[in-house]
């Protein structure tokens, strides 16, 4: 746990121990994920930082970065739909920040494009024919999709339980 006391106040050693899970985090990433470092890097840290809205240079700093470094990583994960971008009123700057509800919209997608592979071995079946070697196989990965699809689309998902849990 860390041992901070008031916002931002966070001692080196604090410090130390962040940025060091925002490289466990980036490492799962470029693994799990095949993303670069850096965008694993700014999106550990926005997972992470406080405030939880950065600027391009907040974020450069934080991680080490250059600012023109940032810019692919940063087009990457927005379109990702994992961060978004906003400005505030009267400011030219950017910041950037991870919604609580991304990480949701990003599996439910990924769930999605995923179940759609269930059309595609559904039509390799007819394809196959009366063939049961070719068959069997695109029915095991069918039902593996048609099973993913059906147990995604029929649960809730961890905002609504937040939610429930707030009231």
């Amino acid at each position: 746990m860390l041992n901070i006391v008031e916002k931002g106040s966070e001692t080196p050693e604090d410090r130390k121990r962040i940025l060091q899970w925002v490289e466990r985090a980036a490492a799962f990433c470029m693994d799990e994920y095949a993303v670069p470092p850096i965008a694993g890097r700014v999106l550990a840290w926005l997972m992470i930082c406080d405030p939880p809205e950065q600027s391009a240079g907040q974020i450069a700093d934080a991680i080490g970065a250059s600012r023109a470094s940032l810019a692919t990583s940063m087009r990457l994960l927005i379109d990702a739909g994992f961060v978004r971008r906003r400005t505030r009123p009267g400011q030219k700057t950017h910041y950037f920040q991870v919604d609580d509800d991304a990480w949701e919209r990003v599996v439910r997608r990924r769930v999605a494009g995923l179940a759609a592979f269930r059309e595609i071995t559904a039509q390799g079946m007819d394809v196959a024919g009366g063939d049961p070697a070719r068959t069997r196989r695109l029915r095991v990965a069918h039902d593996v999709f048609d099973w993913m699809d059906k147990a995604f689309t029929s649960m809730p998902g961890p905002a609504h339980e937040r939610d429930a849990d707030e009231s």
